[in-house]
């Protein structure tokens, strides 16, 4: 049995620095050695380990189990998404039909700026409220690439707008987690995150093209901006605020794409923004039916996503889950805040899973596209071999993740920053946004810091709500510097082994972004007193959804594959009776 100590030099700033230096060591051998990063990974999963012995006397026996669960769940669920977004992606080019995509953006706007609007922003933004998880990074900077643009430019630009849409990522996940371990309702949460994420929502889409082009390109599509983000941070504000958690990015999202791309038939900037040296595409004609088609793919991830996130379906589909406590790890870590002992049980969800929808998405876009079983195994197959460096490099993430947390380096980091006192609501978004990048995830972050933060602001005198608000926004911006995302969009766009590139971009701009979030939380730890300090934050239960009965998942997903099938009939026309060539 081993009792996790939080302070293990009596000393909380020497504690903290000792629980840092894994993370340090992981930037110094990324940034200025340049090792790739499958290898930075593993080496700090082997630092974080000997730490853990050395100086939190933690068992090695246990230090290894615990990476071993890392990096199983850095296999499935998390590598698993990724496999399937690529997949989808690798179909949608292989049977040319991701041109007939390009083409059709094109011909809504060519302008780099508002391209990365419409797919890195809003159709990101509904893939990280759908599924969440490192879907958005892996599809939108693989869809960039596709339209011509470069693999940095792509990755960066992909992680830079998946920021806004993340606490309430993969319908609610991370504000329900924040409401079991806090005791408060996740409406209640809602209504609280209604005044913080709608605000970053806003700044984003300007910073992306501030980023981009500076601000003379602002000045040059400040309407369509504006647009997108008064499109996105209003359906944002008012959904969070009256229906609760589940919605926010899916109605934000939607709302943000069919804005921008109305707006866009009725002006366009004086000022088309391409690439050095690049071409001016001619003017083109595209049939509704070929545009469908072509987009058919990504149609229907976001049915399968949808389905896979309703309560009903999902209930079908846990019917299946295979689960098993991990070896000489189960009970056998004492929690050092609630001294009760850690559960190690590895989930192997393979049909609930996120990755599992996708992939099915996949194959039912080849029932689309007409391309033959054989011709999809061979190209699920090529996608696992270009993708085999990058899941190696998300497993060692996620295994320093499981050390760190089991150990207690991570709640050493979070109680260091607890130590401000009155400040602390200055720097509480920082634990947040300290949890996602340990653990790749604003849904871990607030099961680990989130009593943390309630109790620290309630010490302190401050509404203790504010503080989940608080760990749940700087989480937010965390995501684009976690190494798990980082690892993510590197092996998506072919960038594994140049982690660091990626990085030198993200941390200046998630540290400016984090900036902005503890000084909105610091102005408001005193204004929602007499807005929400009446809420008693019961009813958890009912945040998390009441029993649905499991006949309504199989009518949803019967009724999936039917309207699928009919989209075959429809969209290929009776000439069309060979299989496509495979580029």
């Amino acid at each position: 049995m081993y009792v996790q100590n939080f302070n293990p030099f009596s000393n909380m700033f020497q504690s903290a620095l000792l629980a840092f230096l894994p993370i340090l060591y992981f930037f110094f051998v990324l940034i200025v050695f340049k090792i790739k990063g499958h290898l930075a990974a593993i080496s700090t999963t082997i630092v974080a380990i000997l730490l853990s012995a050395w100086i939190y006397h933690m068992p090695v026996i246990l230090s290894i189990m615990s990476a071993v669960h890392g990096a199983l769940y850095g296999l499935f669920p998390i590598g698993w998404i990724v496999v399937g977004a690529v997949f989808l992606y690798n179909i949608s080019v292989k049977t040319g039909q991701f041109e007939i995509i390009k083409k059709s953006i094109i011909s809504i706007t060519d302008d780099r700026r508002l391209q990365v609007l419409l797919i890195a922003f809003s159709f990101g933004a509904f893939l990280e409220g759908a599924a969440g998880f490192g879907t958005p990074v892996a599809i939108t900077s693989a869809m960039l690439i596709g339209m011509g643009f470069k693999a940095k430019k792509a990755a960066c630009m992909s992680l830079l707008a998946n920021t806004a849409p993340v606490a309430f990522g993969g319908l609610g996940i991370p504000v329900l987690v924040a409401a079991q371990v806090t005791g408060f309702s996740g409406a209640y949460l809602a209504k609280l995150l209604a005044f913080i994420c709608p605000i970053i929502g806003f700044i984003v889409p300007f910073y992306l093209i501030a980023v981009m082009t500076g601000l003379k390109g602002i000045k040059e599509v400040w309407p369509a901006v504006l647009v997108t983000s008064l499109s996105f941070s209003i359906p944002m504000c008012l959904t969070s605020y009256f229906l609760g958690p589940i919605l926010p990015d899916i109605t934000a999202s939607l709302c943000s794409m069919i804005a921008l791309v109305l707006f866009l038939k009725i002006w366009q900037p004086k000022n088309i923004y391409r690439f050095d040296n690049e071409k001016v595409a001619p003017q083109i004609t595209l049939s509704k039916k070929a545009v469908i088609k072509a987009w058919s793919p990504f149609i229907i991830l976001i049915i399968f996503i949808a389905d896979w996130g309703m309560a009903s379906v999902d209930s079908i589909l846990n019917m299946f889950n295979i689960s098993f406590a991990i070896p000489y790890l189960n009970g056998a870590i004492i929690n050092g805040t609630t001294n009760a002992p850690i559960a190690a049980i590895f989930k192997l969800n393979w049909l609930s899973a996120a990755g599992t929808g996708i992939v099915i998405a996949a194959f039912m876009s080849c029932v689309i596209l007409r391309v033959s079983f054989k011709q999809s195994i061979n190209i699920l197959t090529q996608t696992f071999s270009e993708l085999k460096l990058a899941l190696l490099t998300i497993s060692g993430v996620l295994a320093y993740a499981y050390v760190a947390n089991n150990s207690g380096m991570t709640t050493t980091m979070g109680l260091l920053v607890a130590k401000t006192g009155s400040w602390f609501p200055l720097f509480a978004p920082i634990v947040g946004w300290l949890g996602v990048f340990v653990t790749g995830s604003d849904t871990s972050a607030n099961a680990l810091f989130g009593k943390l933060q309630t109790t620290a602001f309630s010490a302190v005198g401050i509404l203790p709500v504010m503080g989940i608000g608080a760990n749940l926004a700087g989480g937010a911006v965390g995501k684009m510097i976690s190494p798990q995302s980082i690892a993510i969009v590197a092996g998506t766009t072919g960038l594994t082994g140049k982690e660091g590139e990626i990085y030198k971009f993200s941390i200046k701009h998630s540290i400016v972004l984090l900036t902005m979030i503890c000084l909105i939380i610091y102005f408001y730890k005193d204004v929602f007193v007499s807005l929400l300090a009446g809420e008693n934050g019961a009813a958890v239960a009912q945040a998390a959804g009441s029993d649905i009965i499991s006949s309504t998942g199989i009518v949803i997903l019967a009724a999936s594959f039917i309207v699928i099938f009919l989209a075959k009939k429809i969209l290929n026309g009776p000439e069309e009776i060979h299989h496509y060539k495979l580029q």
